[in-house]
């Protein structure tokens, strides 16, 4: 299938294998404005939570916008950590014809992404992990609301 100017596509996870089994966060946005939502905590024997929800036009529009400010479509992941017992960070983001997937270890702190080899790329994929975090977590918490202010 060729890739048209319309096509979008972003899919983000972290996770590790540990003494609560497989936990795990993951998002993706899909071309047709599905937002798929799983957050896997066997803390305390809590449950999987999964939410689906459609987003409008203009949200997939200011995603590709803060992908763009970014940068992040021009960085390499050869030199970033590599994933190890403490977790996993996978992006995978499809902008037009563009397509690019990283994966690299957790990233516990700034200092972490200042001590890599490629601070400045690591660094570009930290601040946009942060802000897709950020907004999937107000999309879905605005529209799965049970009790609205």
């Amino acid at each position: 299938m060729a890739a048209t100017a319309e096509d979008f596509y972003l899919r983000y996870y972290v996770g590790h294998k540990g003494k609560f089994g497989h936990e795990f966060l993951e998002f993706e946005f899909r071309p047709d404005g599905k937002l798929r939502y799983a957050n896997n905590s066997n803390y305390k024997n809590d449950t999987m939570i999964r939410k689906e929800v459609y987003v409008n036009k203009c949200v997939i529009n200011e995603l590709k916008r803060v992908i763009e400010d970014s940068n992040i479509m021009s960085e390499d992941d050869s030199v970033w950590p590599q994933p190890d017992r403490i977790g996993r960070q996978e992006l995978e983001i499809v902008v037009a014809d563009e397509h690019i997937s990283f994966t690299t270890a957790k990233i516990g702190a700034l200092s972490d992404v200042n001590n890599s080899k490629d601070p400045e790329g690591l660094r570009a994929f930290y601040y946009l992990v942060q802000d897709l975090k950020c907004l999937v977590f107000s999309l879905i918490g605005l529209h799965f609301k049970i009790k609205p202010i």
